[in-house]
């Protein structure tokens, strides 16, 4: 873990309430003058532990109501295939987020579509065509109950 003090730990806090917020604003709240709290932060955007800002959009208020979760099955492991995998997972804009996990299914990606119409023709245009999968799962989300929640950081030292 890299060595955060209390005053790294509090300005990730600020930014994950409000990343908007001024470095001024920033600095005040972390109890440091504006330099060496905007120092940090660029210390700390450097370093990669802060890899960028977004908006946090409203699905639902620009037209993709429907998330899925879905679940692959890759035949014959290897790091090629994974590999290949990982990049054709990549390069489809619906996955929003996707990891490679353990258990029942290899990867778990999570879409979001308009609706069911649109999730049947990727799936059946795109996600079925994909190297290498042996099985897809699809779980539909009903509703959001949390996405985009702050991460629990660490005490400062």
């Amino acid at each position: 873990m890299p060595n955060f003090d209390k005053f790294d730990i509090a300005i990730l806090k600020c930014l994950q309430e409000d990343a908007r917020a001024t470095n001024v604003e920033i600095a005040e709240k972390v109890n440091l003058s504006p330099s060496p709290c905007l120092r940090r932060i660029r210390n700390l955007e450097r370093s990669g532990i802060i890899r960028g800002y977004t908006a946090d959009i409203d699905r639902k208020e620009v037209g993709l109501g429907l998330t899925v979760f879905v679940e692959f099955k890759v035949v014959h492991h290897s790091r090629e295939n994974s590999e290949a995998q990982q990049k054709a997972l990549l390069a489809i804009p619906e996955i929003v987020s996707c990891f490679l996990i353990s258990g029942t299914a290899d990867f778990l990606a999570e879409v979001v579509v308009e609706d069911l119409a649109a999730y049947e023709r990727l799936l059946t245009e795109t996600l079925l065509t994909l190297p290498n999968v042996s099985d897809i799962r699809s779980n539909f989300a009903i509703r959001s109950i949390k996405t985009h929640g702050p991460l629990k950081l660490p005490e400062g030292k």
